[in-house]
């Protein structure tokens, strides 16, 4: 199942009309395993909250995600996926759909998804339909991560699920997973209230009268920072992508289960775990700590209920922070990977080696968008990864 993409390279052939070719089948079937390039011990991916910093905008960090994207992609990293959060204004990602389609009209073929699409806020059946329209738009390239927390406090979550009970969602994930996975594969069995229910575009276009589409869907990755999503993850033989980044007490746990409870499925002949990780790599080793600390002002204000923009490390440094403010951002930046590139790479290879993570995202956070991409830029030299 190893993918045969290449970071560079002319666009796979279509048919007549756009479908798909046998080998972009075989190029969306082998999608879920990367391969890592250069130096680097893994497949590298990014993981993009479009942060909007102070003095900045939302279309800032939306540019910001365009250029990224097409840095990533010229790179060599294997996927690009958005996480989506809502009610706070440093994070611009709360249409993870809406972004992706963006992003698909400037990419050619890194893969782009969800990390991830939170569940329990939407019907499984408008998911359904967003990544399938998503699916024609770049046919191939669309995973679906998926997960089950809120991605923002319980009141935003009363407002976005309509109701005054918003963990009810969560505990009724597993039922959700399995009628949107019905609606990807448009197999409601008969007698199903749903049975005559079509997530489109989709599947049913392919069996109707003259369908050409590929029967091809996006897929299923489930993301977690516990135990919960890395055993159903095992127990129905799909990907799992792990919260490292803000979670690191509970990786190695959380993949040993994985790994542990793993069932060979259609999707998956062996486990594939991949670990979001914070890393800010400067050009100045005390440039990143500056920004680090920023970091961690960000995630003190997020931890207190007030959160902002991403603030600036000048902001940071004028900051007086309490005691157990200081603890935290002390206990919080040492999970992020930081320092000059060799540095990074030095503290990447590390991390690789206690975890055995099949791919490692990458998520760097500054209140300029110049400063992540030179981040990438950074990581991907160190490693020797490829060039356009």
């Amino acid at each position: 199942m190893a993918a045969d993409e290449t970071p560079a390279g002319p666009e796979p052939e279509r048919t007549p009309g756009g479908t798909p070719t046998p080998a972009d089948e075989r190029r969306a079937a082998d999608g879920i395993r990367g391969e890592a390039y250069g130096a680097a011990p893994t497949p590298l991916s990014v993981l993009d909250l479009v942060t909007v910093g102070s003095g900045r905008t939302a279309g800032d960090a939306l540019r910001t995600s365009v250029e990224l994207a097409r840095l990533a992609e010229s790179r060599g990293f294997h996927r690009y996926w958005v996480a989506e959060h809502h009610s706070m204004p440093g994070v611009a990602s709360s249409s993870p759909a809406v972004i992706l389609a963006h992003l698909a009209a400037h990419t050619d073929r890194i893969r782009l998804g969800s990390g991830g699409v939170m569940l329990p806020n939407h019907a499984p059946l408008v998911i359904a339909e967003q990544f399938g329209t998503l699916e024609a738009l770049a046919p191939g390239r669309v995973d679906l991560g998926l997960g089950r927390a809120p991605g923002t406090d319980g009141a935003t979550a009363a407002a976005l699920r309509r109701t005054d009970r918003p963990h009810e969602g969560a505990d009724d994930f597993p039922e959700q997973l399995s009628e949107l996975t019905r609606f990807l594969d448009d197999d409601f069995p008969d007698g199903h209230p749903y049975r005559r229910v079509h997530a489109v575009p989709g599947p049913v276009q392919a069996t109707s009268p003259g369908g050409v589409q590929s029967r091809h869907r996006p897929p299923i990755w489930l993301l977690g920072s516990s135990g919960f999503s890395a055993r159903l993850a095992g127990l129905l033989g799909l990907p799992f992508a792990f919260a490292h980044h803000f979670s690191a007490q509970n990786t190695v746990p959380a993949l040993d289960l994985y790994r542990e409870s793993f069932r060979p499925s259609a999707v998956l002949d062996a486990p594939y775990a991949v670990i979001g990780v914070s890393v800010l790599a400067a050009d100045d080793e005390r440039e990143a700590r500056r920004q680090v600390r920023a970091t961690g002002l960000n995630m003190v204000r997020l931890r207190s209920g007030r959160p902002g923009l991403f603030p600036s490390p000048e902001e940071a440094e004028a900051y007086e922070y309490s005691p157990l403010e200081r603890e935290f951002v002390d206990s919080w930046t040492a999970n992020i990977v930081h320092g000059t590139a060799e540095e990074v790479r030095s503290g990447l290879d590390g991390l690789h080696k206690r975890t055995g993570a099949d791919e490692l995202m990458l998520t760097s956070h500054a209140h300029r968008g110049d400063l992540r991409l030179r981040s990438y830029e950074l990581v991907a030299d160190a490693y020797g990864l490829p060039t356009a």
